[in-house]
C-alpha cells in the first residue's frame, strides 16, 4: 500500500460489506504492554498478561481498542470467524481477561468507505490471503509480515511497491 500508515502492514479485515470495511493492523507493536494500557477488574490477575504486546490497530480512533482472540465473544458484542473472534466491547474484554484467554489488543482500527477497499484491491494496493489464527495469535508480531507473504509463496524481496516518497 502506497501509504505511510499501512506500509508493510498485515491487516485482519473483520467486517466487509457494501457499506465498507473494518480491520485492524496486527503486526505493528506499540511500546506498551497490556497491563500498561488497560485497567483490570478487581480480582483479575494481570500477571499472565505482563508480556502481552499491544498493536497499533490503525489510524481511526486510536484511543479505543479492538480485541482479537481465540476465545468466544457473545454474538451481540463482536464478530466470530474461523478460530478467531473480534470485539470492541469493554465488557467482552473483561470477560476474556477473567477467563485468562490469550488476546491481542489493537489500539485504533482501519476503516474503508463503501467500495474503497475493493478499489484498492483491484489497483493492487493490497495482497490478500486466507485467515490464519496461527499467524495472528502465535507468530511473533515482528514476523507476521513475512509469515503472511509466505502463505502466498512470496518473500518481501519478491514484492515491489513504489516508495512512499514517489
Amino acid at each position: 500500500m502506497h501509504d505511510p500508515f499501512f506500509e508493510r502492514s498485515v491487516v485482519l479485515v473483520f467486517h466487509h460489506d457494501e457499506d465498507g470495511a473494518i480491520g485492524v493492523v496486527v503486526n505493528k507493536a506499540v511500546e506498551f504492554t497490556l497491563p500498561e494500557v488497560i485497567e483490570f477488574e478487581h480480582g483479575v490477575d494481570p500477571a499472565p498478561y505482563d508480556d502481552a504486546s499491544v498493536a497499533w490497530g490503525g489510524p481511526v480512533e486510536t484511543g479505543s481498542g479492538t480485541v482479537v482472540t481465540r476465545g468466544e465473544v457473545p454474538d451481540d458484542e463482536g464478530w466470530a470467524f474461523g478460530e478467531l473472534s473480534v470485539t470492541r466491547s469493554h465488557e467482552a474484554l473483561q470477560s476474556l481477561l477473567r477467563r485468562g484467554e490469550p488476546l491481542l489488543l489493537c489500539l485504533g482500527y482501519a476503516g474503508w468507505g463503501a467500495g474503497q477497499l475493493d478499489e484498492e484491491l483491484e489497483k493492487g494496493g493490497w495482497l490478500f490471503t486466507d485467515l490464519s489464527a496461527e499467524l495472528v495469535m502465535d507468530v511473533p508480531m515482528e514476523e507476521r509480515y513475512q509469515a503472511a507473504l509466505a502463505t502466498l509463496g512470496l518473500t518481501e524481496h519478491m514484492v515491489w511497491m513504489p516508495p512512499i516518497t514517489e
